[in-house]
């Protein structure tokens, strides 16, 4: 068994998944996405609709790019996804008011739409044909933890260009240079990893394939049981992982508190979450690196319900840790958060791929994209309308609580038959 690990750790290909992984997460406006949008003038209401109608083009086009992906190839997909990418980037920097801010988010959707679940099914794809399916876990934690640990560089480098740049929008077009890299990386993938099973285009096909597909997953119960808890979960999170901007913005501005000397306070506020998003990634990086030795002592589908419950008791120590001011206990809430969400992932991945059949992948990883761009469709506006009516911390609150009765629901009719089933 050491000796396949030390194999994938030195595979050529396997690198190249990791590296794919690093470059498209070298998003260096994500510190302060939402601070851009509210020094525009923005309420967290209407931020939360501008995420709303990413989510919905994600939505409605997660499912289609699956299939498309299955059959009509994975890589050819991927290149049109970092193409989305790159135009969502310069209309971001373009972005002179709502609308075009809007049309930016529309292409950002496209892009997560034909990017979500595909790459993954590259990697089963490329594990099988290696004889190394059963160690998907370890591999997609290797994988993700260089994901994570692009979005930490990411942070850190983001702090320079924030200050340095005549304005924040500049920070858009730099992130272009990346993903043109992760476009052609792509390019080097060897064919056989465009698996597609149609030769030519034909919308009738498509359909019926779709149809084929959409049923043969639905009605497996058990892992449709696990898409729920997935997509719910992260759904929750990517809704509010980035309230912690305003939560420090606020804190900082109205505490009046100088952390770091000779600079004004918007500019300590750029600082800050540069450096809290960097050490972020940093330790979500080892966790999802790591993950997997959990399983020595508890199944992924375990692990998977107790994260769940971890996260909604979270939210509520975060609803005192706001109202009092607590800062430092903000940061390290939302660290534990940040940590446990990129923990959890490879222990999704690792319980679907025990379901899944194998011309499915893609469609199964994007019906997990999809369930979770609902999600959040539903949640950012909810949430940006309880925060903005009534506050930051009532809304974690009722995160919290909601959290821990949904788990309880979800675990309640078929719990026991769902651990019996996999192990």
């Amino acid at each position: 068994m050491q000796n396949v690990y030390a194999e994938i750790k030195k595979d050529k290909q396997i690198w190249k998944f990791c590296f794919y992984g690093f470059l498209k997460n070298l998003k260096f406006f994500e510190p302060y996405l939402y601070i851009y949008l509210l020094a525009n003038g923005l309420s967290l209401f209407k931020v939360g609709v501008l995420f709303a109608i990413r989510e919905i083009v994600t939505y409605i086009f997660e499912v289609p790019s699956g299939i498309f992906a299955d059959s009509y190839g994975k890589k050819t997909e991927l290149l049109i996804c970092f193409t989305f990418y790159i135009i969502s980037f310069i209309f971001f920097f373009l972005s002179t008011n709502y609308m075009v801010i809007v049309i930016a988010m529309i292409f950002f959707g496209l892009g997560e739409a034909f990017r979500s679940g595909t790459h993954k099914a590259m990697i089963y794809s490329y594990l099988e044909q290696k004889g190394w399916f059963s160690y998907k876990g370890f591999v997609y934690g290797r994988t993700r933890s260089f994901s994570l640990l692009g979005s930490s560089i990411s942070a850190f480098l983001s702090i320079i260009f924030v200050l340095k740049l005549p304005a924040m929008r500049w920070i858009f077009l730099i992130c272009i240079l990346p993903y043109i890299l992760d476009f052609l990386l792509i390019l080097s993938y060897p064919n056989s990893l465009n698996e597609k099973n149609e030769s030519d285009l034909s919308i009738k096909k498509f359909f019926v394939n779709s149809f084929i597909k959409l049923k043969s997953i639905f009605s497996n119960e058990v892992l449709m049981k696990v898409l729920i808890s997935s997509s719910l979960y992260d759904g929750i999170f990517k809704t509010i992982k980035d309230y912690i901007q305003p939560i420090l913005q606020t804190t900082i501005l109205l505490m009046g508190a100088s952390y770091i000397v000779n600079l004004d306070s918007d500019s300590q506020i750029k600082v800050i979450l540069g450096i809290t998003y960097g050490i972020f990634y940093i330790f979500s990086s080892m966790a999802s690196r790591n993950i997997y030795k959990l399983n020595k002592y508890l199944p992924s589908s375990r692990l998977m319900q107790i994260s769940f419950d971890i996260m909604g008791i979270l939210s509520v120590v975060l609803y005192f840790a706001i109202k009092f001011k607590l800062i430092y206990l903000v940061v390290g809430l939302y660290f534990v958060l940040y940590v446990l969400k990129d923990g959890r992932r490879p222990l999704v991945v690792d319980v679907c791929g025990d379901y899944m059949n194998k011309n499915e992948r893609a469609t199964v990883m994007s019906i997990d994209s999809q369930l979770k761009s609902l999600f959040v469709v539903i949640l950012a506006p909810l949430f940006g309308f309880i925060a903005d009516k009534f506050s930051i911390q009532v809304l974690f609150l009722i995160i919290g609580i909601s959290m821990l009765i949904i788990n309880r629901l979800l675990n309640l009719a078929n719990d026991s038959e769902y651990i019996s089933t996999k192990f």
